[in-house]
């Protein structure tokens, strides 16, 4: 399975490396994870509780950076297995370009599934795992992002901008 995408984050090229590198940021970014070790600059082990379809399991893996070109990129490979529910295994080259005073993050992934998740079928997997991406995407970009590009909205201007609904009575007795 090949799986390929281009996403712009709101924060500098170094910033995203960095984040890309940050265990906690990892973690709070993967879907399902449970916890991430660094065992090394290169290399990190790391357990995530996913359901694909109809099946349920906890992975526990090994990720190898290689091709290091700090802040341009990386070549990220890695296994996990999920007892019986079966195996993955597969790579990403990880590239990074300012754009302006953002990044674009490219990303080539190729992927190997074997067990019970194989028989799932293609669409499936396939549909999953651009679903996990986006997943990823979203919650990598809200915490690389300095909280200046988030708006922040007052809970009072939501009430004020909120048209007032008359309840049940009110509208039986024609006040609302």
């Amino acid at each position: 399975m090949e799986i390929k995408g281009t996403q712009r984050i709101e924060a500098s090229r170094t910033a995203v490396w960095t984040a890309l590198n940050d265990p906690e940021v990892l973690k709070q970014s993967i879907p399902g994870c449970e916890s991430i070790e660094k065992v090394s600059d290169t290399e990190m082990n790391a357990k995530a509780r996913l359901r694909i379809g109809p099946v349920k399991a906890s992975f526990s893996g090994k990720v190898i950076l290689s091709d290091l070109d700090p802040p341009n990129g990386y070549t990220i490979t890695g296994t996990g297995s999920g007892g019986t529910a079966g195996f993955a295994k597969g790579g990403a080259k990880v590239r990074l370009a300012e754009d302006g005073s953002a990044t674009l993050l490219t990303y080539d992934v190729e992927a190997d599934i074997g067990g019970k998740l194989a028989s799932l079928g293609g669409r499936l997997i396939e549909g999953t795992a651009k679903k996990l991406a986006a997943e990823f995407f979203e919650k990598f970009s809200v915490a690389v992002t300095p909280p200046a590009a988030h708006p922040v909205v007052e809970p009072a201007i939501i009430a004020a901008a909120a048209p007032k609904k008359a309840g049940w009575l009110r509208r039986m007795l024609g006040k609302g």
